[in-house]
């Protein structure tokens, strides 16, 4: 109904850059918006918008410091932690009033990232950005349930920048010709090709500090999260054994599912064995009720960081910024 005109799509007169994807979860898109925000926030004024999946709120609302991933979601909470005071963090189911509100509450307002939008279609970015995991390549996956796809891949169409994720650090021509030729870009789009490190682990504020500064026998690895291989791969290279407890993505973890998580710790027998999570599920733990199932133990989660390969980083940044420059209300 948008393509033939019947539903109508809005602009507007700032600078608005969505990032999506065609598939159901997994390809990486908070650490890109992450990057997104590094690249603007030191000289713009930069307000991330989200539909806030998860959230038990309803509405336009604005994160704040007592803001948990309850009223907010997960993700707009870990973009809020970890850049609060230099950006504003808004969820709305409506993006189009969501937008129309950042608006009104800043007139000074000078980018919006819109997370997740690529099927949000009511809003028409100024730049779109796609993300595609290169283990499982748009044109190479299917609609949900035979595949991952939650649009159909000629959708792919419609945006300006596509994004592999999760290439390997070391990046061979080969590797990068022919995902050029499966993805079949249309004359208009860029390419880009990513990967992903991974930051210092974190212990858990839950008033008993751990450390972890040498390789451990055992790790215990729980996420939620809707692709944890790359994680799983990072994780056995840092320790003799690796258990691993998988989650649906977006999971409110139960009493129960600490109360296994500490059996399993428990009966592990190593005397040098840690828990780790994602920071994701990081955000979603921090202010649960059942957290004290897990007190006393040495719990970290790792964040991660997004990369692109060799002169992309530059590219990109140049094709991002010119277009904020000249679509700037100030221009």
């Amino acid at each position: 109904m948008f393509d033939v005109g019947v539903l109508k799509t809005h602009s507007f007169d700032i600078p608005v850059i969505g990032v999506g994807n065609l598939s159901m979860g997994g390809t990486g898109k908070t650490p890109f918006v992450e990057y997104l925000i590094r690249m603007f926030y030191k000289d713009l004024k930069v307000s991330v918008l989200s539909r806030g999946y998860g959230r038990k709120t309803k509405g336009f609302l604005f994160g704040n410091q007592f803001s948990n991933h309850e009223d907010i979601g997960d993700e707009p909470m870990q973009y809020l932690r970890k850049f609060d005071g230099k950006i504003k963090v808004a969820v709305a189911e409506d993006r189009v009033e969501g937008i129309r509100n950042l608006s009104e509450n800043d007139a000074n307002l000078e980018i919006v990232l819109l997370d997740d939008s690529f099927q949000h279609r009511y809003i028409k970015p100024g730049m779109s950005i796609l993300l595609t995991d290169i283990h499982k390549l748009y044109n190479e996956d299917y609609l949900f349930p035979v595949g991952g796809l939650r649009d159909v891949v000629n959708q792919a169409k419609r945006a300006d920048i596509v994004i592999v994720t999760k290439t390997n650090k070391v990046l061979s021509p080969i590797t990068k010709r022919r995902v050029k030729q499966v993805l079949s870009l249309l004359p208009h789009q860029s390419l880009y090709f990513s990967y992903i490190t991974y930051g210092k682990a974190i212990s858990f504020p839950d008033g008993s500090e751990h450390s972890w500064n040498q390789k451990v026998r055992t790790i215990i690895m729980f996420a939620g999260i809707a692709n944890s291989y790359p994680f799983q791969e990072y994780l056995h290279d840092l320790c003799t054994e690796l258990i691993v407890l998988d989650y649906p993505d977006h999971y409110l973890f139960k009493r129960k599912d600490l109360q296994t998580i500490r059996k399993i710790f428990d009966d592990t027998f190593s005397g040098n064995k840690i828990i780790v999570t994602t920071e994701k599920d990081a955000m979603r733990l921090m202010n649960s009720e059942y957290l004290s199932e897990l007190k006393n133990l040495p719990l970290f989660y790792i964040p991660i960081v997004m990369k692109l390969h060799g002169i992309d980083e530059a590219n990109l940044s140049n094709q991002l910024k010119k277009y904020v420059r000249e679509n700037s209300r100030n221009r």
